[in-house]
């Protein structure tokens, strides 16, 4: 779940009210199965991984997470939750491979365990970085 720019007041709420909503989360598997695209083939926008597995609990998981998000004053988008990993991003007036999802519709990656759920802080540059927030153990 992405949630955009978060207050420095809004951090401490959000942790406490992710421990519950990650508490209640049996442990997970999941593998990248197959492939798509946001955008159309000819204007793609993104590239992700399909998952396959627990992805039932995941969606669940990401309920919950959005909702201890939303209790706390957060905006979270409002369209159903679509369980992916962004492989990457085209970028608009650059030449890309809309079919790319489609020759890696077949794949199966391996089953591997969801050991946590991690809040991370992005911040975008010329060199992105990514910080470590807090975590949550599920299972």
């Amino acid at each position: 779940m992405f949630l955009g720019e978060v207050p420095a007041p809004l951090l401490a709420p959000l942790r406490v009210a992710v421990t519950p909503a990650v508490a209640g989360t049996p442990p997970l598997s999941l593998q990248l199965a197959g492939a798509g695209r946001f955008g159309s083939r000819r204007r793609p926008a993104v590239c992700w991984a399909g998952l396959a597995g627990d992805v039932p609990e995941l969606t669940a998981l990401a309920g919950r997470l959005a909702a201890a998000a939303r209790s706390v004053g957060l905006t979270v988008e409002d369209r159903p939750f679509r369980a992916h990993l962004t492989v990457g991003r085209w970028r608009p007036g650059q030449p890309a491979d809309g079919d790319l999802p489609e020759r890696l519709a077949g794949y199966r990656g391996p089953i591997w365990p969801v050991p946590e759920v991690v809040l991370w802080r992005s911040r975008l540059g010329p060199e992105p970085r990514y910080e470590r927030v807090a975590a949550w153990p599920v299972g």
